[in-house]
This record gives C-alpha cells, structure tokens and sequence, in this order.
C-alpha cells in the first residue's frame, strides 16, 4: 500500500514538472505565426476619444488608430482593431486574443508585471473635471463627494496610489466601463467630479462646449502612454520601436498629431 502511494505521489511531481516545461515552452515569440498570418490584431476600448473611438457614421477613427495603421504598414502587416472589455485588456492580450494593447494605455509599475511596453509615445495628466459651476475647486474638496472614473483604468490606479480613495468613506467613487458614461452622468449631476485622462477629457470637452465644464488645476499626477507587447514577443517590440522612432524622425508621427491635436505632442 505504501508503494501504491508512493508510486501515485511520484506520477504527479512528474505531471506537474511536464506541465509547467509546457507552460513554458509555450511562452515563445510570436512574431513568425504573426507574420505568417499576416495581421497584427490590436485591441482597444473603441469609447476612449480621441485615442480610439467611433465617429458618427460608426467608422473607427481616432489618434492611435491612425498611429497603428501607419506603424503597421511599416511592418508589413495588415492591422485589425479589435474592441475589447478593458477591464480584461491585459488577459486578452496574454491568452492570444489579441496582439497588441494600443489606445492611450498609460505605463504602470502594475501593468509593468504583466506586459512589455513599447518606448512611450505621449505624455499625459490625470485631471480633475467638474461642471463649471461646481464649488469643488481643489483636490481637497473632492472628499466627502462622489466622484466618478473609469474602472481599471490608470485614473482609477493614480487615486490609489495618492492615497485618497479612504476620503470617500462618506461619499462614493463611481466605476464605470466608459469614461463617456461618467461623462454622461458628471452631466446629469449624478457625479459631483471626475478623474481622466487630459488629453481625453480635453477632447471631450472641447466637442461637448468647453463652457459647461472646469478642469481644476491640481491633478493626480503625470503619465506617459505606450504600447503593450506580451512579455515574450520581443522581436515585434523591436519592431514597433523602429517604426515609431522611423515615424518621429520623417514627420509622418508629428502630421498625424497635428491633424488630431493642432501640434506636435508625439515625444
């Protein structure tokens, strides 16, 4: 009986060690089955104006849309936008459903452990955004009110590690899958105040009438965008990294900034 179990303990130290060398070998570079398939499939939250989004006529549009498509042209691909829950945006892109996470995906010390980044591309501020005649002025004031942001989002992470979530024990921090849902409900004043990303919240407004909305001075903080890789697809970081520093040295990347932004804001 002892051999019996000693036999069945052995058998599964020898599954789990086959097990994980598979795991293992698996996490290899993509880059030849990509190449192959001759798309690059990016995902994004199609929502996040102006970075990527659906314009009237329900075309995709948008700044990073037209980065892709450039940067991948360079490659030699086709590009495919993919919408995706952006609250899974990391796991879509580990269990192979997607290639590539490009749309105002800010770099974090946490994202940082789950996916490789590209050299980032844009700078970016987490603003404070209230209704123009709101009484909040300073970050201060947001306690005790409701605040809004978007779920799993550098904004959500950025008031986190300020630290002041715990202030809203007798308000509230609202999630939302959008920033055009916090939006929305800023507008309808079921929000007192919301915490985004600038260069979308200024895009927002701007669309919106700028003289319904305050950005306050303070914020939480500043961020740079880049693009997310998996860990181990090394040879198509390399790659991006080449066409994006080939973009900003022939101006292709400063004339579609231009078109979007009015300036150069590309780093």
């Amino acid at each position: 009986m002892k051999k019996l179990n000693l036999l069945v303990i052995l058998l599964v130290i020898i599954g789990v060690l086959v097990g994980g060398c598979r795991k293992k070998q698996e996490a290899v570079d993509t880059w030849a089955q990509i190449e192959s398939r001759g798309t690059i499939i990016i995902g994004l939250d199609d929502t996040f104006v102006p970075m990527g989004f659906k314009d009237s006529n329900g075309n995709l549009t948008g700044f990073d849309v037209d980065l892709a498509k450039e940067a991948i042209k360079r490659l030699g691909l086709e590009v495919k936008f993919q919408p995706i829950d952006w609250n899974l945006k990391e796991q879509e892109l580990n269990s192979g459903n997607i290639d590539l996470i490009w749309n105002g995906y800010t770099i974090t010390e946490e994202r940082l452990e789950k996916v490789n980044f590209t050299k980032p591309y844009l700078d970016n501020r987490q603003v404070i955004v209230t209704l123009s005649n709101s009484d909040i002025n300073t970050k201060a004031d947001l306690e005790n009110r409701i605040v809004a942001t978007q779920n799993s989002s550098s904004s959500l992470e950025a008031l986190e590690k300020a630290g002041v979530i715990p202030s809203f024990k007798d308000g509230d921090i609202i999630l939302f899958d959008t920033f055009n849902e916090a939006f929305m409900d800023l507008e309808a004043k079921r929000v007192d105040g919301l915490v985004a990303d600038e260069i979308m919240a200024r895009y927002y407004i701007s669309e919106r009438g700028e003289e319904k909305y305050k950005v306050l001075d303070e914020d939480f903080g500043d961020e740079e965008y880049g693009i997310g890789v998996r860990k181990e697809d090394k040879t198509l970081l390399d790659k991006l990294n080449e066409a994006l520093d080939e973009m900003k040295e022939d101006g292709t990347a400063r004339k579609i900034s231009e078109a979007w932004f009015g300036e150069d804001i590309v780093k």
